[in-house]
């Protein structure tokens, strides 16, 4: 894939990972392991409440087509084929998902040096059309993004955004929800190795008038360890610590505390993640 604008999707991620990425408010075990012909095989297992769930994946790449295949325990099976340069500078993707068979999408993704295209079509008879689009280059990008309801008639979901980036600093602001929501974030890295961060973000409803303020970090204790904080004006703090415990594998413990309810019991999350 050629470098260029990117995704519309990836205006503002930088920032959406650091405040939200890994916080979690459940028990989850994720086991990985390689098999001797190339095969990714995942299981994964999560306690939420009282409720316990599960599911395997394979996933298999070969030369430009990557293969994945999910079966958890409420006995869906979730199948992604993706296929990278079929035609120059674009990525299919094809999902689908059993017995719900209306879930499927295609996908196509284009990238150009200054441009990037989205579609995606729902595989049923009255299918969502998404579409995004993103002009620029890696470290000024303007795009919009759309989705289409041929059952309706009508849109609907038009979102537009805007980024900067530099080495050390990212801001970007998204106009969403119609023109009914307006995000800007800015996330400022303080070394080399981007772990050590600080972001801001401000969301502006116009409808209700209804501000939301969020500022946050990430702060490389040493070379395996890694804290993270967040806090709004609505007093939600909440707290992360990943660390490192063998090479590729993390351990991620997280909290969400309310300070103006400190009466409430806090959430807490535990995740943990072995690779060979």
């Amino acid at each position: 894939m050629s470098k260029g604008p990117g995704l519309f999707s990836d205006i503002g991620k930088k920032a959406r990972d650091l405040l939200n990425k890994d916080y979690i408010s459940d028990q989850k075990l994720s086991i990985s392991t390689y098999s001797d012909t190339g095969v990714a095989l995942t299981s994964t297992a999560v306690k939420k409440g009282g409720l316990s769930t599960g599911d395997v994946g394979a996933q298999y790449k070969y030369k430009n087509t990557l293969i994945d295949v999910k079966v958890d325990t409420g006995s869906n099976i979730s199948t992604t084929l993706t296929l990278n340069d079929i035609a120059p500078s674009t990525k299919t993707i094809t999902s689908l998902k059993f017995p719900d068979y209306s879930s499927g999408k295609l996908e196509v993704q284009y990238y150009h040096h200054h441009a990037a295209f989205s579609t995606a079509v729902g595989l049923k008879q009255s299918p969502v059309v998404d579409l995004s689009v993103t002009l620029g280059t890696p470290t000024f990008v303007i795009g919009a993004e759309a989705s289409y309801e041929t059952a309706g008639g009508k849109l609907a979901k038009y979102t537009a955004g805007i980024s900067v980036t530099k080495p050390d600093s990212c801001a970007a602001i998204i106009l969403g929800d119609k023109g009914d929501t307006i995000k800007a974030s800015y996330i400022h890295h303080l070394d080399e190795l981007k772990k050590t961060a600080a972001v801001g973000e401000i969301i502006r409803r116009f409808s209700t008038n209804e501000n939301t303020f969020t500022v946050g970090g990430s702060y490389a204790v040493d070379n395996l360890t890694t804290a993270k904080l967040k806090l709004n004006n609505h007093g939600k703090l909440g707290a992360l610590l990943q660390h490192e415990v063998i090479p590729k594998s993390l351990l991620t413990i997280s909290s969400e505390f309310d300070t103006k309810a400190l009466e409430k019991t806090p959430r807490f999350g535990v995740a943990l993640a072995l690779k060979p």
